[in-house]
């Protein structure tokens, strides 16, 4: 089972925190120097899909050079997101012609069969609340 706990700060802020002693610090869309919650959800998409990319680009003798992935998504309605957009920046090794096609390759794998959080997008999850 994968856990974080998210709680509100003594400051009035909230944080996330999981069981290695990371924590993100969250907020509201008008604050400064915070993640937003559908920030999180998008850096989430993005985050999953280059590192289960990047090992396998590399296991396949291809290292990248430079590897980022900007993420989008636009509010249809108050607590709506339409269609979100991974879209990659990559900068392949220089000389190596067949590495656009294995990155092109793994990432397509990756984005339909082996991110959790994309599947979990596209699929139905069910949430449940527990309440004291």
């Amino acid at each position: 089972m994968t856990s974080v706990q998210v709680e509100r700060t003594d400051d009035g802020g909230f944080v996330a925190r999981n069981g290695r002693g990371a924590e993100v610090v969250i907020g509201g869309s008008d604050k400064d120097g915070v993640f937003s919650p559908v920030e999180l959800l998008l850096a989430a998409l993005g985050g999953c899909e280059i590192v289960t990319v990047e090992p396998l680009t590399a296991d396949r003798g291809h290292r990248l050079v430079r590897l980022a992935a900007t993420v989008e998504a636009e509010k249809v309605a108050p607590t709506r997101l339409g269609k979100i957009t991974v879209t990659y920046d990559v900068e392949l090794p220089p000389g190596d012609d067949a590495a656009a096609k294995v990155f092109a390759d793994v990432a397509h794998r990756v984005h339909e069969n082996h991110c959790t959080v994309g599947r979990a997008l596209r699929e139905v999850t069910p949430t449940e609340q527990v309440l004291p």
